[in-house]
């Protein structure tokens, strides 16, 4: 007989255990100060006509198109449109190649076609070894991208050969995607102060990219 369910406890559990991960980033001022230079690549990529790119799988997926959003919509303020891309979202790209390429190189394929020097390369993936994330940053690292990963505590395969890896302090993938989203948030902010100097809310104004 299954044992019932204390809800309450489970929620007050879940919510500590996600405060408790984002303490742990609060107190890494490594972390802290990677997150901020890696937001200021993505400025200077979007400021230079670049190309911010996205993927990852399931939960990463979605976090891919969901900051994609943020930079092609808005995060904070209204400003024009800026260039991000989720390689998540096109199914008949994603389709054909899985067919006639492998699931593998769904993401490196899209990099192949799309990707410049100077474009910035995200994968996130919460175990840092998603065969096609790996094969996306390996393919962007040959055509001159900048490349980022989001990870979980070890970063995985991903940690040893990115530019840059944010590596959030937990090996839960809910509680990592939960910091995943937070952290793009942030990038997200970063960009729109960095670019046009006003403060990230609904009422904001931003001014025009010089």
């Amino acid at each position: 007989m299954r044992l019932a369910v204390d809800v309450e406890q489970l929620i007050a559990e879940r919510v500590q255990e996600s405060l408790a991960i984002k303490q742990a980033l609060l107190g890494n001022a490594e972390t802290l100060a990677l997150i901020g230079e890696v937001g200021s690549c993505m400025t200077q990529s979007l400021r230079n006509g670049g190309t911010v790119f996205f993927y990852g799988n399931g939960g990463s997926a979605a976090d891919a198109q969901h900051l994609a959003a943020e930079l092609v919509g808005r995060f904070g303020c209204e400003r024009p449109a800026l260039r991000g891309c989720a390689l998540t979202t096109n199914t008949s790209s994603l389709t054909a190649i899985g067919n006639d390429y492998g699931y593998e190189s769904v993401f490196s394929r899209q990099l192949e076609a799309m990707g410049s020097p100077g474009d910035i390369a995200i994968g996130i993936s919460t175990s840092g070894a998603s065969k096609n994330v790996l094969n996306a940053i390996a393919v962007a690292k040959q055509k001159g991208l900048i490349t980022v990963a989001m990870t979980g505590v070890e970063g995985g395969p991903l940690r040893r050969i990115v530019d840059h890896c944010i590596c959030v302090e937990s090996d839960r993938t809910p509680r990592i995607q939960e910091l995943h989203i937070m952290i793009g948030h942030i990038l997200c902010e970063i960009v729109e102060e960095q670019l046009f100097g006003a403060l990230t809310n609904s009422q904001a104004s931003c001014e025009s990219l010089a």
